[in-house]
């Protein structure tokens, strides 16, 4: 499963967890990035959630109005272990979503 959550939502969940305010350039800047805030949130800690195997993480350009108008968004792709429920799949991913709504 993939969502997408633009940079700057990222920078300022740094900013809020860790005290550092981050600049995202490439997808491996934003690899380190969400590591932290997973690590600092325990998001994919509890046994509902089922185990977390990786997130890839890539990055595209989303161009607004035009080519000067854009933002960088990333796209997070989770990787869960085999047998894993769907539901429980869509539960963690909905609540790392809902962190970033509050950010």
């Amino acid at each position: 499963m993939k969502i997408k959550v633009e940079s700057e939502k990222i920078i300022k969940a740094v900013k809020k967890l860790d005290g550092i305010e981050i600049v995202l350039e490439n997808p491996d800047d934003a690899k380190e990035a969400i590591n932290l805030i997973l690590r600092k949130t325990d998001l994919f800690k509890g046994d509902n959630y089922g185990k977390l195997r990786d997130v890839k993480v890539s990055s595209f350009q989303e161009y607004k109005t035009s080519s000067v108008d854009y933002k960088m968004i990333v796209l997070l792709e989770f990787l869960f272990e085999d047998n894993i429920p769907l539901d429980t799949k869509v539960a963690a991913i909905k609540e790392l979503q809902e962190f970033f709504g509050k950010v």
